[in-house]
């Protein structure tokens, strides 16, 4: 028996026609009711009675929807219970993190915790926060490290995957200095509205959502011009060197450029948005090394 057939008795047990079904399937109805035929001739019983239209399933059709549901879900549930084997006997972590704290936050943090638990092999994938949020929802990665802001949920918070605090962050609107060390680009000057060159986020960055959340009424009613967008928050803070225009970047990646006077504030400091840096983990267990070092992030990082 192909699995396959299992979808398609259940497509046409829904729908009572072979077309509909079919199309559903994307193929051709005489190839569907081919795979049909298949299934029952497998199975040496009719499962639908063709003498109506609609068709109707049979006794045996009504007993076998149940048996295919049940089966279509147990294989649904092999490849996690799989990774759940393998996690138990891994001493390998598989993180997911966002690039900006991927370079600047991460390294030095797992530092930090050498001396309370003792850490195997670590894979790190580093990608936009879209991406890591959704490898973490699939069960790919046992781990999670992202900033976030209580007004911009994502659906790590949604799906209530346990998370905790492990550091701060700040979002800082910047821009290269002028000749006399001022901003070369502003958001506002002397509490007028100013038209201004932004450097913007896409829409995959964890980052434009909080920044669409917590700034996007203000943002709105200035005159900005987005002259460049990535999702990468070291390639904004590059076109910001180079004097393109406002970037709001994270606090941990530009400090030697604020120290070196690189960069500069281009806003007043209340319009800088404070941002936790968080550690989500998956919901299901990772393993007997995954909750070794849960347990030493909360007892070394967990903050309120």
């Amino acid at each position: 028996m192909n699995l396959t057939w299992l979808d398609d008795f259940l497509a046409l047990a829904a729908s009572g026609n072979f077309s509909r079904a079919a199309e559903e399937r994307h193929m051709t109805q005489p190839a569907f009711s081919r795979r049909i035929r298949a299934l029952e001739e497998w199975l040496a019983v009719d499962l639908f009675d063709r003498s109506s239209q609609p068709v109707r399933l049979t006794e045996t059709g009504q007993w076998f929807r149940k048996v295919a549901q049940d089966l279509l879900a147990d294989v649904a549930r092999i490849p996690g219970e799989a990774r759940a084997i393998a996690e138990a006997h891994s001493t390998t972590l598989r993180f997911a993190a966002t690039h900006a704290l991927s370079f600047t936050f991460m390294p030095d943090w797992l530092r930090s915790l050498e001396a309370h638990t003792s850490m195997g092999p670590i894979r790190l994938l580093s990608d936009v926060q879209q991406t890591c949020e959704a490898l973490l929802l699939q069960s790919q990665v046992q781990f999670v490290l992202s900033h976030a802001h209580e007004l911009a949920p994502g659906p790590l918070q949604a799906g209530g995957y346990p998370s905790v605090r492990v550091g701060s962050d700040e979002l800082i609107p910047v821009s290269a200095p002028d000749e006399a060390g001022a901003p070369a680009h502003r958001l506002d000057i002397k509490g007028k509205v100013a038209s201004v060159q932004l450097l913007g986020y896409s829409t995959e960055s964890g980052l434009a959502r909080i920044l669409k959340q917590v700034r996007g009424t203000v943002m709105e009613r200035l005159h900005t011009h987005t002259v460049f967008t990535a999702h990468l928050a070291s390639v904004l803070r590059t076109m910001a060197l180079s004097g393109r225009g406002v970037a709001w970047l994270p606090a941990t990646l530009i400090r030697e450029d604020l120290a070196s006077g690189r960069l500069v504030a281009a806003a007043p400091e209340d319009w800088r948005i404070a941002l936790d840096i968080r550690l989500y983990r998956d919901r299901a267990a990772v393993g007997a090394a995954g909750e070794d070092f849960w347990t030493a992030v909360k007892q070394k990082d967990a903050a309120p």
